[in-house]
C-alpha cells in the first residue's frame, strides 16, 4: 500500500494552517486554531457570567449600606410612635415645627412611611404603602426587609410589629411601622461597583488573548522546527528522525513515523533486491538466446543450426516463463487485499478446471496427476484469477521436482471453517531447514538440479496473504520411499459457507 502524499508545501508563516483545494473534501484542521478555540470559547463564555454574578454581587454589596440606613430609620420612628402613648398609637409628634422632615431629607431617593394601629386603623404616613402579605408569619420586634412598589415605582421596605398591651379579655395585637426608599442610590453604587471590575477587564481582555496567542506558537513552535528539519532532508534520506529533540507530547507521533520511515526503507530495499536479482536472472536466458542466435548465424550444417535452434528456444521459453513469473508477482503484489477485487467461489470447481490444463504437461513427463475432491461444495471468497495463478505455480512445481513414473495429487478438502487445498508430489521433498528459505524469491535449494526461476513459491505467498491465507509444508505421508519423501502444500483459507461436515485433520510430520 502506497503512502499518502503530504499536503503542499506553506509558507512558514502559515505551517499552522494549511490550505484545503477544490479537488479535497476533506476539512483541514489546525491544530493552532482548534487549541485557541478551545482555549478562548470557554473564556468568552465565562465572561458575561462573570458580569453577571459581578451585577448581582454589586446589588448585594449596595443594599447592604442602605438597608441598615433604612432599619435605623425604621428604629427611630417606632422609637418616637411609642412615645406618643403608652396604649394608644397616634401620629409622629411635630418637633419646631418640622413634624416628619427627619426622613424627607434625602435629595436622590423618595422616602414613604407608614404607621398602621393594632386595629388596622390609619395612624400617620402615607396610605398608598402597601402593607406585607401574611403578617401572622413575621415575628415582632425584628426588623424586616422586602422589595415592594409604590405608585409604579419599586421601592425597598423595611417594616417592623410592635405588640401592644391590651386587657385580659381582648387578643394581643400588633402595630405596624414601616419605611420604603426608592432604589435610586443603590443603582448608582451597584453601577460604580461594576464599572470598576468591568472596565479594567476590557484592558486585561486583549492582554490576556495576546498572550495565549503567543504562548501557543511558542508552545508549537516545535512542530515548525520539525517541519524544518523534516523539510530539509534529502529525497533519499529515511534514516530515522531524532526524538530526543521534539516535546514529550509528539514522541509516539515520531515514533510511529519513524516505523513508518523503517517499513518503507526495507520495501525499497526489498525492491532494489528484487530488480537486481531480476536482472540478473533475465541476463542468463537473454545471454544464451544471443549465443545460440551468433552460433547458428555461423554455422552451415543443418543438424548444427537446428541444435541451436532447440536452444534458442528454450532460452527462449525460460526467459518467458521467468518474465511471466516476474508479472504475476508484481500483480499479486498490488492486488486489493479485500472489497469488489474478491467474489464467492467454489474451490473444487476452481482447481478441477487448474487440474484440468496441467494434464497434458504431465502426460508429457510420464508424472500421473490426480484430483481429489469432497461431494458437498465448498465456498470462499477470492479473487479466481489470483487463485489459479496460485495453485498453477504449485502444480508446476509439484510436476518439475517429481521424477518421471511418480505422482502428484490434488486435494480440496475442508474442516468446520477452513478450506484446504493440497497439493502432493512424490519428489525429493524439501528439507525442514529450507521450508523457512523456499518462499524468497529466486531462492533455489541447492543440488536440485531443476530450472526454474526461484519465483513459484515466493508468488503463492504473495497471493496466500493476499486472501488471509496460510500455506504450510510438509513431507509427504503417503510417498513409500525413504529416497524420496515427497513434498505437501497445504494452504489454509476461511470458509465462506461452512456447511460441510468437520473432519479430523491429519497430521504431516
Amino acid at each position: 500500500m502506497k503512502p499518502r502524499e503530504a499536503p503542499a508545501d506553506e509558507a512558514d508563516d502559515d505551517w499552522f494552517e494549511p490550505p484545503t483545494t477544490e479537488q479535497d473534501d476533506t476539512i483541514e484542521h489546525s491544530l493552532f486554531g482548534e487549541i485557541l478555540d478551545w482555549m478562548l470559547a470557554p473564556l468568552l463564555l465565562l465572561w458575561p457570567m462573570s458580569i453577571a454574578i459581578t451585577y448581582l454581587v454589586a446589588k448585594s454589596i449596595a443594599n447592604q449600606p442602605f438597608d441598615h440606613a433604612l432599619e435605623d430609620s425604621v428604629t427611630v420612628l417606632t422609637q418616637q410612635v411609642k412615645q406618643a402613648d403608652g396604649a394608644v398609637l397616634r401620629h409622629v409628634p411635630e418637633k419646631n415645627g418640622k413634624g416628619r422632615d427627619f426622613l424627607r431629607g434625602d435629595d436622590v431617593d423618595t422616602l414613604y412611611y407608614l404607621v398602621v394601629g393594632a386595629r388596622g386603623e390609619y395612624l400617620d404616613g402615607d396610605r398608598d404603602l402597601p402593607p406585607p402579605q401574611d403578617p401572622d408569619k413575621y415575628r415582632s420586634g425584628m426588623v424586616l426587609f422586602r422589595n415592594d412598589t409604590i405608585h409604579g415605582t419599586p421601592v425597598r421596605v423595611a417594616f417592623t410589629y410592635l405588640d401592644m398591651p391590651s386587657s385580659s379579655d381582648d387578643e394581643p395585637r400588633r402595630a405596624l411601622v414601616q419605611v420604603a426608599e426608592t432604589l435610586e442610590k443603590r443603582a448608582q453604587l451597584a453601577n460604580e461597583i461594576i464599572k470598576g471590575v468591568i472596565l479594567p477587564q476590557f484592558i486585561i481582555l486583549p492582554v490576556i488573548l495576546a498572550l495565549v496567542w503567543f504562548a501557543l506558537a511558542r508552545g508549537l513552535s516545535p512542530l515548525a522546527q520539525l517541519q524544518e528539519r523534516i523539510r530539509a532532508r534529502p529525497p533519499d534520506d529515511l534514516s530515522p528522525i531524532e526524538s530526543g529533540q521534539v516535546p514529550e507530547e509528539i514522541t509516539p507521533l515520531v515514533g510511529s513515523l519513524n516505523e513508518m520511515l523503517a517499513r518503507l526503507s526495507l520495501s525499497i530495499d526489498m525492491q532494489k533486491r528484487f530488480i537486481a536479482d531480476a536482472a540478473h536472472q533475465m541476463k542468463t536466458p537473454l545471454a544464451g538466446m544471443r549465443m545460440q542466435s551468433e552460433l547458428a548465424l555461423r554455422q552451415t550444417d543443418h543438424d548444427e543450426i537446428h541444435r541451436s535452434l532447440l536452444q534458442l528456444a528454450k532460452s527462449s521459453e525460460a526467459a518467458t516463463r521467468l518474465v511471466n513469473q516476474l508479472l504475476a508477482l508484481a500483480r499479486a503484489e498490488n492486488q486489493p487485499q479485500a472489497g469488489t477485487a474478491f467474489e464467492p467461489i467454489e474451490l473444487s470447481e476452481l482447481a478441477r478446471g487448474v487440474v484440468q490444463d496441467w494434464v497434458q504437461a504431465s502426460f508429457a513427463q510420464h508424472i500421473d496427476l490426480g484430483f481429489e475432491q469432497p461431494a458437498y461444495s465448498i465456498m470462499i471468497s477470492g479473487n479466481a484469477m489470483m487463485l489459479r495463478e496460485l495453485l498453477s505455480n504449485l502444480i508446476d512445481n509439484a510436476l518439475r521436482y517429481t521424477p518421471a513414473g511418480g505422482s502428484v495429487t490434488v486435494r480440496v478438502r475442508s474442516t468446520l471453517e477452513l478450506a484446504i487445498l493440497e497439493v502432493e508430489d512424490t519428489g525429493p521433498g524439501i528439507p525442514p531447514a529450507e521450508r523457512a528459505h523456499v518462499f524468497e524469491r529466486f531462492y533455489r535449494i541447492l543440488g536440485s538440479n531443476v530450472d526454474g526461476s526461484g519465483l513459484g513459491l515466493a508468488i503463492v505467498r504473495e497471493i496466500a496473504q493476499q486472501h488471509g491465507a496460510e500455506v504450510d509444508i510438509f513431507n509427504n505421508p503417503r510417498a513409500h520411499s525413504p529416497k524420496l519423501p515427497g513434498t505437501l502444500l497445504r494452504l489454509s483459507i476461511a470458509l465462506l459457507l461452512p456447511d460441510a461436515p468437520e473432519e479430523d485433520d491429519i497430521t504431516y510430520g
